[in-house]
């Protein structure tokens, strides 16, 4: 296991890059501790994969180092960094059994046959596939298939890092949870490192103790899932993560008041003063679980029409309509349907303000 480190790391495909565009990885610094569980969120195209190619030496960055523990390893090649990668798809020997495919990685090193054996009951039981040992990987599902290829990863116990590039694709979505769930359990029981590439937010979220949010080869932010979900950093956070996403307003800042669509939203006295003099395009953020909708008017409250009303169960999810915007609530209770005119509170302390789309307060 590794501590990680990247320090001015940046990649681009073209050479002689000038401007952000040009990169396919845009300058960061991070670092990742010892045994830590983490995971690279974000959409399509937007890094991920290429971060994590540096990461394992299948890619040499244009720009910064990669370090292992202190130790720089960026002209290092794969098999020198003591890493393991799961891909999306099965890797696997499907001549062999499912126990020497487990067993592979630690032949390799020279490890005893007492020690193999035991390593691969260990692996093979925490992913319920000590049934399954004696049988040919050819004849199995994709979803064993892909076990095994988690199994592979997880097996050698001295790894820098487990690398994870969207592992759970081709998995059938209940067991696709119940794996996910395994992961975490397998996390806390072996301390390994590892490093979980996804577009998923449920995965991320659930799997990591730290989920980095990359757009546009950049890392707009990195945190826990509670402070993603209350205080993202960027809007394209506050977008991507929830379902449905924060609600993003333009609006204008003045007399201690946020202004939209000839509305006026009170401000915390903090917000206003942090928002004071800003200079760029200013936007309102507020998540649909701290919208509060009243039936008649109060104070601090702002004229809406619900535009639709659907009834998920565990609450409502509405739509209205603040002037030409929409903004989206998720309410316990909601006695009235489309058309209905209502009156929306953006409490104060859970409404966040962004300037070029980087918050402010």
């Amino acid at each position: 296991m590794a501590r990680i480190e990247l320090v001015d790391l940046a990649h681009a495909y073209k050479p002689n890059p000038s401007a952000p565009t040009d990169y396919a990885l845009r300058p960061m610094n991070m670092q990742w501790n010892d045994g830590g569980a983490y995971a690279l969120l974000g959409p399509s195209g937007c890094g991920k994969t290429t971060l994590l190619n540096i990461i394992s030496g299948l890619l040499r960055p244009s720009h910064g180092r990669v370090l292992f523990d202190g130790k720089d390893v960026t002209n290092l090649p794969p098999e020198a960094r003591n890493i393991a990668q799961v891909f999306q798809f099965p890797v696997i020997y499907d001549t062999m059994t499912v126990f020497d495919n487990l067993a592979f990685p630690l032949r390799n090193r020279g490890w005893k046959t007492a020690d193999i054996n035991k390593r691969v009951q260990q692996v093979a039981e925490m992913l319920e596939l000590t049934g399954d040992l004696k049988h040919r990987a050819s004849g199995l599902s994709v979803d064993a298939k892909q076990k095994i290829s988690l199994g592979r990863g997880l097996v050698r116990p001295d790894v820098a890092a487990v690398l994870f590039d969207e592992p759970l694709t081709v998995i059938d979505p209940h067991l696709k949870w119940l794996l996910r769930r395994k992961l975490k359990e397998i996390h806390h029981e072996l301390k390994l490192s590892l490093i979980y590439v996804t577009h998923d937010q449920v995965e991320a979220l659930t799997f990591a103790d730290k989920v980095v949010v990359m757009t546009q080869g950049e890392v707009v932010q990195a945190g826990t899932a509670q402070e993603l979900f209350e205080q993202p950093a960027h809007t394209f956070v506050g977008y991507f993560i929830g379902n449905p996403g924060m609600n993003l307003l333009p609006c204008t800042i003045n007399g201690g008041a946020a202004h939209l669509e000839g509305s006026s939203i009170p401000m915390s006295p903090r917000a206003s003063a942090a928002l004071n003099g800003a200079n760029g395009k200013t936007t309102l953020g507020i998540r649909p679980e701290f919208v509060e909708c009243e039936f008649e008017q109060q104070p601090d409250t702002v004229p809406a029409t619900i535009t639709s009303v659907r009834n998920l169960g565990t609450h409502y999810l509405a739509e209205f309509k603040l002037g030409e915007h929409t903004i989206a609530a998720k309410l316990r209770q909601l006695s009235a349907s489309s058309g209905a005119k209502v009156w929306l509170r953006l409490p104060a302390d859970r409404t966040l303000y962004y300037v070029n789309d980087k918050r402010v307060a």
